[in-house]
């Protein structure tokens, strides 16, 4: 386990975004040649641990500060657009406290906050390869004296080689051998990275999003004591914005990444030399290349602003919960999903038009964007999400409750 004594208190929301703003210029910083050589941001990860941030969602009751979803998201933003593979690391740490906030009891959340404004950071192990359907744990839970022994295989366990503690998702069972379906209650285990029967796999080989530790966790007869256990199934049981706000923090991500990659674009235009057809000084001055800045800003900037948008949905639907109100914040999540998709891939791929060949080159590792972008959204598939939008835009559907909405 890690040290996690002198993690920073932050004092406010503004105090949280100028930490972000902070941290995302020094993560930028030898992102490209860690992403080029796969260095994994050990350090970085200390630093993220120790800013504070990662307590920016325990309640006040807890002593935390529990900003509004608008901040988290934009900070989630800022640390991607800094390093996406980082900004993606705390994704699923910021997911599990809200499912800690919806189900804990009191006493597992004094515990758990506790270790978080200390500097604790949780990883998800979740994910599981098939043949199953996606919405199936193969992984067990089962009852086992006065605790419970954790058996499975997850993949995909981003941040899980950085963590002081890996958050499992599992499948009741009796012990009766019965192979999990998507009706098997599930529940969710709190595993110090460092127990017995827990193997971490360095084994991502992603070609985006490379640094950041999403391999396999393997769980051989992992003991867990009842107090690390909290239900998961309840959760989408009742109107809640859990899966919507899981959604918000990957969107914050790809406009995060869509930003940064602007950025760049700006950077590579100021280098590049002009066509000699424009009869211009600079690259900057081409019309060709101001139209495409133009529209690139566009596209930019609309999914940045539906992403603040649906941020405030949800905090909205999270002062008063309704059926109504967390159908709507999951609506227009998933709007800003679709569009920062859209806009990381676009800006990824454009970024090339405003340096020229020369911007090709492998040594400047540009295609660490697009290949971020295009990695990252595949994680929930916006074709569903569309299809979503459309039934709740006609006939007033709600989208259904689970973790991709």
């Amino acid at each position: 386990m890690t040290d996690l004594a002198g993690a920073t208190r932050v004092s406010s929301e503004q105090a949280a975004l100028s930490v972000a703003v902070q941290l995302s210029k020094s993560f930028a910083e030898g992102a490209g040649a860690r992403d080029a050589h796969r260095i994994l941001p050990h350090e970085q990860v200390r630093a993220l641990k120790e800013s504070g941030l990662l307590a920016l969602t325990v309640p006040a009751v807890h002593g935390g500060l529990d900003v509004p979803v608008t901040v988290l998201a934009e900070a989630i933003r800022l640390i991607a657009h800094g390093d996406p593979s980082i900004g993606q690391i705390p994704h699923s740490h910021f997911t599990f406290l809200e499912a800690l906030r919806l189900q804990g009891t009191p006493a597992q959340q004094a515990y758990f906050y506790g270790l978080v404004l200390d500097g604790a950071l949780f990883a998800n192990a979740q994910s599981e390869r098939g043949p199953h359907p996606v919405d199936v744990d193969t992984t067990t839970l089962t009852a086992s004296g006065s605790g419970y022994v954790l058996n499975g295989r997850k993949y995909y366990s981003t941040g899980a080689l950085f963590a002081d503690w890996l958050i499992v998702r599992a499948s009741r069972s009796d012990g009766s051998g019965q192979v999990p379906t998507a009706a098997t209650p599930k529940a969710i285990a709190f595993v110090p990275r460092d127990a017995s029967g827990v193997e971490i796999v360095d084994d991502w080989d992603g070609m985006g999003q490379r640094t950041t530790a999403s391999g396999t966790v393997a769980l051989d007869a992992v003991e867990v004591p009842a107090a690390n256990v909290v239900e998961f199934s309840p959760i989408f049981a009742r109107p809640t914005v859990y899966g919507a706000r899981a959604q918000l923090l990957h969107a914050a991500l790809d406009v995060g990444i869509a930003t940064g990659a602007l950025e760049e674009a700006v950077r590579q235009a100021a280098k590049a030399r002009p066509h000699f057809e424009a009869s211009v000084s600079s690259a900057v001055e081409d019309p060709t290349l101001v139209q495409l800045a133009g529209e690139l800003t566009v596209t930019v900037r609309g999914a940045q602003a539906l992403l603040a948008e649906a941020a405030r949905q949800v905090d909205v639907a999270r002062a008063d919960l309704t059926e109504d109100s967390a159908a709507a914040a999951s609506i227009a999540v998933a709007v800003a999903k679709v569009a920062a998709a859209r806009a990381a891939v676009e800006a990824g791929s454009a970024l090339f038009e405003f340096g020229g060949t020369r911007s090709a080159s492998a040594s400047g590792n540009l295609s660490r964007y697009w290949r971020d972008a295009r990695t990252h959204t595949l994680h929930d598939a916006t074709r569903w999400k569309i299809r979503h939008i459309g039934n709740f835009t006609l006939s007033g559907t709600k989208p259904p409750r689970h973790g991709q909405l």
